[in-house]
């Protein structure tokens, strides 16, 4: 894939947090990738391509990972 595909699909925001920290900017990163793979599962289980149960596994799973990576940002 060239770079402006991969920019479209993977766009990120630059980080407009109340206080630049490193943990701040960790998760806010995180956070979007957790939004965009949201989206990802979201559009695949609309268009068919996944079943409903497979889509909420991926996204329970997702979400998981996501919460484990939040708790480990803010020790």
């Amino acid at each position: 894939m060239d770079n402006q595909l991969l920019n479209h699909l993977y766009s990120r925001s630059r980080y407009r947090g109340k206080k630049f920290t490193p943990e701040n900017l960790v998760f806010n990163a995180n956070l979007q990738e957790f939004a965009q793979r949201l989206s990802f599962i979201s559009n695949l289980e609309t268009n068919g391509k996944i079943s409903a149960p497979e889509a909420y596994q991926q996204i329970e799973t997702l979400w998981q990972s996501f919460q484990s990576s939040a708790q480990h940002n803010l020790r």
